[in-house]
């Protein structure tokens, strides 16, 4: 069986230099590409390399560097250390060798701090060392070679001697000469850039059109040019002109180096794919230590934003793809609603989607309720999502339809329901909670006339609190917002007054905020409509929790992001529902249960009717037939309370048959029943299959401003910080150092002290 063999790259004359990281990088020198393998002996090695660097064998000393360690320098001193160093590269083809005399180790490794220059920046890295590519011969030397690491290192360790960089040298031979032929100008513009960027000079465009492109050094009087024009009766570029040699000696990058952002973005493309969180300020911190090329905040950004373009597509491009979207949402789910509508200058203004899954999950398990909300998106253009989510069987999320909007108006909002209700029936009727504002108050009840409406108690704490602000201190509209929960959770009407009466006792202003807010939409005590207790409109936290994930990328993108998630989630949960055995959910099953070992110490007084009365910490009224309680449980839970299981237990009857359907195991399988089946990636826009018009759509005209963008936040009411209280007049939003009260106090003091001075002196 042959013996593999390897390629030792075999460095001499250089010196090793200390990384800020702790690892070592051997510069300058010459180096040359020798055969290794098992059967070499050590003293043929050293024969061999004394008589490539001319030099003798005596005081020669072998190192090398372990897989993966540049820190520790490993000694060959015995035929047994070299069989051992071929063994660990023999998965590798080539390994690095670093030839020296016993004095310039010394000189080199022990002293290694002292031996950089003054001048060496601490931020610079060091350039990688060199490998061969495509080697004919073993001993060709190292001006054919190319560095290891495919990946770019850093700018130069710059000493008195040596101010070139030498950052980037795997693109110093992207431009080679005369007669050297590229694809396409772009691609020869591109290799010029990387040329530039490893020899450390800058340059400028002479001409530069779609026939030819003559470039000169931007150094004055330097005599550096190139010449590329397109080869006669082909597509291919092919340099003709060029003077490869530099006066400026980079003087041109001391000065300062811009880079392209296009070009910035293509070098941190692939990092950004790993980490999308790659921040502006890391991006420029890694384009200085791996290019020596100084980047401010901003540059970084739009380097970022185009790399960003370039793996998730255009954003215009995506609106240009939404109606062949929609065909295709519709073509592979049939059944499901995706329609789309542009202003009159063509421009994007709207989206809705409704998968036929959703659609029917919705109708065949969920509860009559939809909770209606908004979350921002921080794309280039930005926009809203508006959606409606349910509550499945076992209380999770189910989204049933959403929309990319330009804006959160009242046209949008209705513009949204007027296509919901094309998707979902009404029969029995909806209940809507939603907030009050944005024109859901008026377009509910024109479009969903018959369903009722529950304002979301997280909107009305919130302009509760806003309304109080500067009126009253902390912890008393801390109360006050407390008692407003209070009395909206409240089942009883005299609950609910015990509750506004807290309110009134502290502001009689903000209990007639109360009574005005119309208590009928939101309160328990006087709501018509059936929302099981569900009393906010941000129930669908998972959902938007998604949508944060991906707000970011191009419409048709963050459209199928969704999908992706909802697919997985039906079929998710549709297999975890084929494990259970009860007849409830489990959520479900977990409170009757609750409410069970609460009815064991009550007593029921039996009646010949339905109607049953229950003793225990209070009395309560059970009406069996109606499915009643006078204390309201089992009409807003949809699960008979404590009080009714009790009268169960008595009658010898299940609690399961007097339990909402929408509890069910059934029901919940039937919610997720169908499938979202995947939608086919977009290359291109295309004419419509249906139609075979091209139907051009254009972003909207309103772009992200510059700045960290502000989300909704969805969650529960802050009113955890204080307001300022002026020690003075007792105010609250200023300081005593601001407070106007004080000034004109201290005003009118001064004025009385002068008319009693005055009054003093008459007498």
């Amino acid at each position: 069986m042959a013996t593999k063999k390897i390629i030792a790259i075999c460095q001499s004359g250089g010196e090793f230099v200390a990384n800020k990281d702790g690892s070592l990088s051997y510069n300058g020198g010459e180096a040359y590409a020798l055969d290794l393998d098992e059967q070499t002996l050590l003293n043929d090695f050293k024969q061999e390399l004394a008589e490539t660097f001319h030099s003798g064998v005596d005081g020669m000393l072998i190192k090398y560097f372990l897989p993966g360690n540049k820190k520790t320098l490993i000694t060959i001193s015995k035929d047994k250390d070299l069989k051992r160093m071929v063994n660990f590269f023999q998965n590798a083809d080539q390994v690095e060798v670093f030839v020296i005399s016993e004095e310039g180790a010394a000189r080199n490794i022990s002293n290694m701090p002292a031996s950089r220059s003054s001048r060496t920046t601490v931020s610079e890295a060091v350039v990688p060392v060199a490998t061969p590519v495509n080697m004919s011969h073993p001993d060709d030397p190292i001006d054919t070679m190319m560095p290891t690491d495919a990946s770019p290192v850093g700018t130069v360790v710059e000493h008195s001697d040596d101010r070139h960089r030498k950052a980037a040298m795997q693109w110093e031979n992207t431009i080679t000469g005369v007669d050297q032929r590229f694809r396409s100008f772009p691609e020869f513009r591109e290799a010029l850039h990387k040329y530039s960027i490893a020899h450390g000079f800058t340059y400028k465009y002479k001409k530069n059109d779609s026939h030819r492109v003559t470039v000169k050094c931007k150094s004055e009087g330097c005599p550096w040019r190139i010449y590329a024009s397109r080869l006669a009766t082909t597509q291919l570029i092919c340099i003709k002109k060029m003077s490869a040699r530099h006066t400026c000696e980079g003087a041109t990058v001391k000065a300062g180096y811009r880079a392209g952002r296009g070009w910035v973005g293509k070098i941190i493309k692939e990092k950004l794919k790993e980490s999308p969180n790659y921040k502006p300020k890391d991006i420029a911190s890694d384009i200085k230590r791996e290019y020596g090329i100084q980047l401010n905040y901003s540059q970084a950004w739009r380097a970022k934003e185009q790399a960003r373009e370039q793996l998730q597509g255009s954003y215009k491009e995506a609106y240009n793809q939404v109606p062949l979207f929609c065909e295709k949402i519709k073509e592979t789910n049939p059944g499901s609603i995706a329609s789309f509508a542009t202003k009159e200058d063509s421009s994007f203004h709207r989206l809705f989607v409704s998968f036929h899954a959703s659609i029917s999950g919705f109708r065949q398990g969920c509860r009559p309720l939809l909770f209606l909300d908004s979350t921002s998106l921080n794309s280039k253009y930005q926009g809203m999502l508006l959606a409606a989510t349910a509550a499945d069987g076992d209380d999770g999320v189910f989204p049933v339809a959403f929309a990319v909007v330009d804006a959160e108006t009242d046209d949008n909002w209705r513009w949204f329901l007027l296509e919901l209700k094309s998707a979902v029936s009404t029969d029995p009727p909806i209940t809507f909670v939603a907030d009050f504002e944005n024109g859901l108050r008026e377009s509910l009840h024109e479009i969903f006339e018959k369903c009722p409406h529950g304002y979301c108690l997280r909107y009305l704490a919130e302009k509760l609190n806003r309304d109080l602000k500067g009126q009253f201190s902390h912890e008393a509209r801390r109360l006050m917002v407390q008692d407003f929960y209070a009395a909206a959770y409240a089942p009883k009407l005299e609950d609910f007054d015990r509750c506004t009466d807290n309110i009134k006792a502290i502001s009689p202003e903000a209990y007639n905020w109360v009574i005005r807010s119309e208590p009928e939409h939101w309160a328990n005590a006087f709501f018509g409509g059936v929302r099981y207790n569900h009393m906010t409109c941000n129930f669908g936290q998972l959902f938007y929790s998604w949508v944060s994930e991906a707000n970011e990328l191009p419409i048709t993108q963050l459209v199928d992001v969704l999908r992706g998630k909802m697919m997985e989630l039906i079929y998710s949960r549709r297999v975890d529902s084929t494990q259970w055995v009860t007849k409830l959910t489990p959520s479900m099953e977990g409170k009757l249960q609750t409410e069970t070992a609460n009815a064991r110490s009550l007593q029921v007084l039996l009646s010949h009717g339905s109607t049953f009365e229950v003793r225990g910490d209070s009395v309560n009224n059970v009406d069996i037939d109606h499915w009643d309680c006078s204390c309201k449980g089992w009409q807003l839970t949809g699960l008979p309370c404590c009080h009714a299981i009790a009268v169960f237990e008595c009658l010898g009857r299940s609690p399961y048959e007097y339990c909402s359907r929408y509890f069910t195991t059934e029901s919940y399988r039937l919610t997720y029943a169908e499938s979202i089946h995947p939608v086919p990636s977009l290359e291109k826009p295309v004419k419509s299959e249906l139609t075979q018009i091209v139907v051009t759509v254009t972003p909207p005209p309103t772009k992200r401003p510059p700045g960290r963008p502000k989300m909704k936040q969805a969650g529960a009411i802050e009113i955890n910080k204080r307001q300022l209280q002026c020690s003075k007049c007792k105010g609250l939003g200023h300081n005593k150092k601001t407070c106007n009260k004080a000034i004109k106090n201290d005003d009118a003091s001064h004025t009385d002290l002068v008319i009693s001075l005055a009054a003093e002196e008459e007498t």
